[in-house]
């Protein structure tokens, strides 16, 4: 837990900043022009929310949550390098 009330207002302010991020990054899964543009912007969302969980943790002031950010990480990347395979030569494995 933050005792500081400046720090928790500064990270409340970058959380509710990462939260808005969401949107033009979820966008450009959508909207976005060739697959690997996608495939970025899918990383960029995952990023994304692991910076938001850790930013909770801190808020909340619980341990768990950063189990789940190492957890979502090392699948964000394990996803993403089979999908950068997959793009470039036509097969996972």
């Amino acid at each position: 837990m933050i005792d500081s009330p400046l720090v928790q207002t500064v990270v409340q302010i970058v959380l509710f900043g990462m939260v808005g991020l969401l949107i033009p990054a979820s966008r450009g899964v959508v909207v976005g022009e060739t697959l690997p543009d996608r495939l970025l912007a899918v990383d960029l969302i995952t990023t994304l929310l692991i910076g938001i969980i850790v930013l909770l943790t801190l808020v909340e002031g619980s341990q768990v949550f950063i189990d789940l950010a190492i957890v979502l990480a090392a699948f964000a990347f394990i996803g993403t390098i089979s999908l950068a395979r997959y793009i470039s030569e036509g097969r996972v494995f």
